[in-house]
């Protein structure tokens, strides 16, 4: 069997895995990416052209030093790429008085010392009149967040990491990976081996089966599939440089979106509700698989949006690979220190993609990551 060795292996290269590459190429490491498919491509979930990023986070305040870092990572690979990958459309957040959500991103605010407006429901509706919230609402607004261009932001990270001299292996499905004290072999489905002295498993939606390969079998990670749905405005209240992205916490469900990017209509999705877990074969089934595919976020465009047209447009299929408690998985294996893990990022994780990119670099190197990540460790499940 023919052999190739790295010093670090990155197994799945969607937006972590990439970024993990491109953080140990930067940093001198002979880097080998793997990715069954050929990123950045429509089977994972960094496809559908945008994401949110914002800074005080109302899923905890322990994220906001890695929102603030990858927000500079944001930055940093705009200048190295000479790319646009970042729109500041500002970001909303809203719902009633004590949503554990608004809550958290006020203390998340105070605690870091970030400039968030509080509005209530009337001033809402008065600086941005495409909105009809209830009137009891309260709107916490940060101008300095906005808008990630998702696909944009995975293949820069591969052209940086390959001009790094990174070497990328697409459409190569990993069988097998073989752990030992001194690194970790992986065998490919085409029968080639490669080893490397340490390993980066940032499988997405493999994740689970992955880490059985490597001892860890009861990791409770379930990836879903979930849709989300682009609407044609009828006014220019939705525009990019007014209109900003959003997360609502609304009685029928949690409601995120984007403004008018380019014309292309306004792109709205519910991080909760209808739950499908993919199939065994990871196969995505694309939007319109299933007759109520973004219905619900039609009646949400009826009801609170009103000057958009609540006809779907356009609609696109991603993966959510959950854990329990929404919260990472960013640690190294308990019996190798040496294989480190991103997984479960349960919907919110893009954002952090650069930054968490660099944490698992550095785990895989044996180094400090930097960040308190004892809320994300594999531990918890097995205590």
């Amino acid at each position: 069997m023919e052999l190739e060795q790295y010093d670090v292996i990155v197994v799945g290269a969607g937006a972590m895995g990439m970024s993990a590459g491109y953080h140990a190429a930067r940093a001198g490491r002979r880097t080998l990416l793997i990715d069954a498919y050929d990123p950045p491509h429509a089977q994972g979930t960094h496809h559908g052209e945008t994401r949110i990023i914002r800074h005080a986070y109302g899923e905890g305040r322990a994220y906001t030093p890695m929102a603030l870092r990858a927000q500079a990572l944001w930055y940093e690979l705009e200048r190295e790429t000479s790319r646009k990958l970042f729109l500041e459309t500002g970001f909303l957040q809203a719902g009633e008085p004590g949503s554990q959500m608004l809550t958290e991103m006020q203390g998340s605010a105070k605690e870091h010392r970030l400039p968030v407006e509080v509005l209530n429901g009337c001033e809402i509706k008065r600086r941005w009149p495409g909105l009809a919230l209830p009137d009891s609402f309260v709107g916490c607004y940060e101008a300095g967040s906005g808008v990630l261009l998702s696909e944009a932001c995975v293949q820069a990270y591969r052209d940086a990491a390959v001009a790094r001299g990174a070497t990328m292996l697409p459409n190569t499905p990993v069988i097998a990976i073989h752990p030992n004290k001194e690194g970790a072999e992986v065998v490919t489905a085409s029968g080639k081996l490669y080893r490397a002295k340490s390993l980066i498993v940032t499988a997405g939606k493999f994740a689970g089966p992955m880490l059985a390969k490597l001892g860890l079998s009861q990791m409770p990670l379930s990836p879903l599939r979930k849709t989300v749905e682009w609407f044609k405005p009828l006014t220019e209240d939705y525009a990019p440089d007014t209109f900003p992205a959003f997360l609502f916490d609304l009685p029928e469900g949690i409601f995120f979106g984007f403004p008018d990017i380019g014309g292309e209509g306004v792109k709205a999705g519910r991080h909760d509700g209808t739950i499908r877990p993919m199939p065994a074969d990871g196969l995505l089934l694309p939007h319109g698989t299933f007759e109520d595919d973004g219905q619900d976020c039609a009646a949400y465009i009826a009801r609170y949006m009103p000057g958009i047209k609540p006809e779907i447009i356009k609609g696109s299929a991603c993966t959510y690979t959950m854990t329990p408690d929404e919260h990472f998985i960013l640690d190294r294996h308990p019996d190798y220190p040496h294989i480190a893990i991103g997984a479960g990022f349960s919907g919110h994780g893009f954002k952090f993609a650069s930054a968490n990119g660099e944490i698992l670099a550095k785990l895989a190197a044996g180094e400090d990551p930097g960040f308190d990540l004892s809320l994300f460790t594999l531990r918890r499940f097995n205590p």
